[in-house]
């Protein structure tokens, strides 16, 4: 319950420094002209963004997801902290508290890693760095960054050894992280599929599986270099669905950050439906958890069935709101009221 505060109190002062960030990122934009003239409606004014802080952290706090891992005594609510507080140190400009939290966020369930990529961007951002590969300020700002973030982890399981005296935490938590062993049904995606598996098909399948968590950060932060916070929105979403053991308590952190992205709702196309998929899948869990291990009147089929509408839920979730970012970027750009070359009324397909 303690930590569930400090994660909401932390969501809620940095979200709180994220907007004075983005409105006066705005005001610069539309001093320099950088917006179409006819996209007044889609500017966030203050008193639209003056509540959102409080919203986000009411969302983490008052979400089901939150509760049910609280109640669960879940380890996911430390892990949620910790990337509360990187967020906090990253949005406030500290390199070195960015990267100690970040390193104990990826000390205690790997997946954080990805991570690395949104925050070096939002630094980069804040210190007037242009992303460039050639440029000697990125190239030194970046190794920099790199060289805190692994000195801090470094230190960690340093730390970490000389507690244990062996280096046997290792194989026991990351080898575990990356093998799944253990294929106990839980909300993700590995557990039924493994089982099911042939044992020497197995090794191919874990690093395909294993390979979707880190596989999208690349083509991410070069299409998203200019937006590193809804960036490290998605790759939250990304790690929540793709991880090997992943909880509700995952699904709550990243969707503490929806009111941070209302100004998007009117690009959103599936709203309805994603929400009554994700509510009534949530609502079946543990009835045919009950069925299966405690009736003997249903499956593991019936089970995964729901795991796997829930994630395809979720998915469909992040892509409905990278859509309407997109959507709304082009239209700040280049005007609500798109035309043909012939004077027509032209439509915007992003494919």
């Amino acid at each position: 319950m303690i930590t569930d505060v400090l994660t909401a109190v932390a969501l809620y002062l940095a979200i709180q420094e994220f907007n004075k960030v983005v409105f006066k990122k705005q005001k610069l934009l539309i001093e320099l002209d950088k917006y179409a003239p006819d996209v007044a409606e889609l500017i966030q004014t203050p008193m639209e963004m003056h509540y959102i802080p409080l919203k986000v952290a009411l969302c983490y706090l008052l979400n089901p997801y939150t509760v049910m891992s609280c109640v669960a005594k879940s380890t996911c609510a430390i892990n949620n902290t910790v990337i509360a507080f990187f967020i906090l140190a990253t949005i406030k400009g500290s390199a070195f508290l960015s990267t100690l939290f970040l390193a104990l966020a990826t000390y205690q369930s790997l997946y954080p890693l990805t991570l690395f990529a949104p925050a070096l961007l939002y630094l980069l951002q804040r210190q007037f760095i242009p992303v460039k590969l050639k440029s000697k300020s990125f190239q030194l700002y970046t190794m920099q960054y790199g060289a805190l973030y692994l000195c801090n982890l470094g230190v960690i399981i340093c730390l970490s050894f000389f507690l244990l005296n062996s280096w046997d935490f290792i194989p026991s938590v990351y080898g575990f992280i990356l093998s799944v062993p253990d294929l106990t049904p839980n909300i993700g995606l590995f557990w039924y599929f493994f089982a099911e598996m042939f044992e020497h098909f197995s090794l191919f399948f874990v690093c395909v599986f294993q390979i979707n968590v880190f596989f999208y950060t690349i083509p991410l932060a070069i299409k998203l270099k200019e937006h590193p916070m809804f960036f490290m929105f998605v790759q939250m979403a990304i790690i929540s669905i793709f991880k090997s053991y992943p909880t509700v308590g995952d699904v709550a952190m990243y969707m503490a950050f929806l009111p941070v992205w209302n100004h998007l709702y009117r690009f959103l196309r599936n709203t309805f439906i994603l929400s009554c998929v994700l509510i009534v899948c949530s609502l079946l869990f543990p009835v045919l958890w009950h069925l299966w291990i405690y009736a003997g009147s249903a499956n593991s089929n019936f089970y995964y069935a729901i795991t796997l509408t829930f994630n395809i839920g979720q998915i469909l979730l992040v892509s409905d709101y990278f859509y309407a970012f997109l959507r709304r970027e082009y239209y700040l750009t280049h005007g609500l009221h798109l035309t043909r070359p012939d004077g027509t009324e032209a439509m915007l397909v992003l494919k």
